[in-house]
């Protein structure tokens, strides 16, 4: 049973590329066991090597809506769909699908447009749950009976299975019913047994160890990917879909407008004609600006749009400096972090003998790159409550180290910090390259830095670096794009708060109870 419902795609006609995409898929995974045309599913054969094909496009080439559909087609063949949450007892014949993003932010995006999506991580680490809880989860999915847990009331198991019927989500079940984390997950483990299908979203993020990673649980596998983004600082400008035989590759060239068109997309695509330059494209926003209201050419980052939503920017040093604009403006002490400050994860410092509770914060989504809000002290020294924007259970407790990098300083200054725990930096501003994958209602794109690196002449992969760069970061915008053209910043209308958060929360899952024993506060 899928963890997570698919909720359809709307019917719209394929076009011709789309169409042979969709046909090629279908080939594919026939050969695989399952036959989409007859919505028949055969058990999987003995044959494990690594099949890849690759859906390749421009922002509005279709490619989330082939993703979404065909997730649809294999759900209604029978296919299981798996979440990382947790799975079922072990069935000969299950045929298993993930769809998988490389960021909890990226993942949300398609769970917002109805298709079940998870990290790249929640598949290769899965949870160890303890088996007296596990009952509670065999329930919920429709495999069980109701049990009987000793301390759990009925009222209880009501909570666990409305919120499960809600938001179908295990971990978040539980923890309605007023479990802690560590109470019913007693670890993770590195995935022993391979699953079958994976679609890959934002492919342009991998690099080749997670590829390889990958390749090793999914017999077959379908990426989805954007040529013109940026690729991964340690690959060289090269994704690992383009190292794929052309025979792999479905090329995606038709862009398919929205009813309302879209001036965003409109602007995206402008920038692969050769003979436009930065100020040719700026005119180009200005235009668009004037005859359309989700574009604005505006004369100074707006603060309160920073607080959920980054300034994106090229360079580290305008980065640094519109994070203290930002912190100076809602008047936040140096010594301290204000409730509704965005932060952005760094990786955990935790030393080798506590690789439990590593995996343990990155299953929750505590990886590197993933957008957190604080939302104030913990209950121990150190211990800071967290929202982890884009998880399925996103309000957590842990232990953080929060660095705060000062303009022409190499050392940061760390206002917040346990000894040892999840390490963050501030995420008022980010780089363009630590945005791909996400996206936002509004984005401010910071106009100079763009400027700079067109005028530094730099090219990546054939094109030049400013329109990679205006690319992805004008592609980062769901509704309204802001054009930056000052280094200047607007007062914010309102103090920071986190009531927008509080809203939407799920029950907090609190993971200090087993970092006690391991010293991590």
């Amino acid at each position: 049973m899928s963890d997570l419902p698919v909720i359809k795609a709307p019917q719209l006609p394929f076009s011709d590329d789309q169409a042979e995409a969709w046909d090629r898929m279908s080939e594919a995974l026939a050969a695989a066991g399952v036959d989409l045309e007859n919505d028949t599913v055969h058990p999987a054969g003995s044959d494990r090597d690594s099949k890849v094909l690759a859906v390749i496009g421009k922002a509005g080439s279709g490619k989330t809506l082939l993703l979404a559909r065909l997730g649809e087609a294999l759900e209604e063949a029978g296919v299981d769909v798996v979440s990382g949450d947790w799975e079922g007892k072990r069935r000969k014949e299950r045929r298993t699908l993930a769809i998988l993003a490389p960021t909890n932010k990226a993942a949300s995006v398609l769970r917002n447009r109805g298709v079940p999506a998870t990290t790249i991580h929640r598949i290769l680490y899965t949870p160890v749950y303890d088996p007296e809880y596990e009952r509670i989860a065999e329930w919920l999915a429709g495999n069980g009976e109701r049990p009987q847990i000793e301390g759990l009331t009925d009222i209880a198991l009501d909570r666990a299975l409305a919120f499960f019927q809600a938001n179908r989500s295990i971990p978040g079940a539980l923890a309605a019913a007023g479990l802690r984390g560590s109470d019913f997950i007693t670890g993770w483990k590195r995935r022993e047994e391979p699953l079958d299908i994976g679609f890959i979203d934002e492919a342009s993020m991998l690099d080749t160890r997670q590829f390889e990673d990958l390749k090793e649980i999914f017999p077959t596998l379908i990426l989805f990917g954007d040529p013109a983004q940026l690729a991964p600082v340690n690959q060289s400008g090269a994704m690992v879909f383009e190292t794929l035989p052309e025979d792999r590759q479905l090329i995606l060239s038709r862009v398919h407008r929205q009813a309302d068109d879209n001036p965003i997309l409109d602007l995206a695509h402008a920038l692969a004609d050769d003979s436009v330059g930065f100020e040719d494209f700026e005119r180009l926003v200005e235009q668009a600006a004037a005859r359309d209201d989700r574009v604005v050419m505006s004369g100074r980052v707006e603060s309160d749009l920073m607080a959920r939503s980054p300034v994106l920017v090229w360079r580290n040093a305008t980065r640094i400096r519109l994070i203290h604009a930002f912190r100076a403006a809602f008047g936040a002490p140096g010594d301290a972090l204000l409730p509704g400050e965005p932060l952005i994860c760094d990786g955990i410092e935790l030393p080798l003998k506590h690789r439990k509770k590593r995996l343990d914060l990155e299953a929750r989504g505590l990886i590197k790159g993933a957008q957190v809000v604080y939302l104030g002290p913990g209950r121990k020294p150190g211990f800071s409550r967290l929202h982890v924007i884009g998880a399925p259970e996103p309000e957590l407790s842990a232990a953080s180290i929060v660095k705060i990098e000062m303009p022409d300083e190499e050392e940061p200054f760390i206002p917040y910090a346990a000894r040892m725990g999840a390490t963050f930096l501030h995420g008022a501003a980010v780089t363009i390259h630590k945005a791909q994958g996400s996206q936002w209602p509004e984005v401010q794109v910071f106009a100079p830095d763009l400027w700079a690196a067109a005028r530094m002449g730099r090219t990546e992969a054939g094109q030049p670096l400013w329109k990679r760069l205006a690319y992805v970061a004008i592609t980062r915008a769901e509704h309204r794009l802001h054009w930056v053209m000052r280094n200047r910043l607007a007062r914010p209308a309102a103090p920071l708060s986190v009531d927008d958060l509080k809203q939407a929360a799920a029950p907090v899952l609190r993971l200090d109870a087993q970092s006690d024993q391991a010293d991590t506060g």
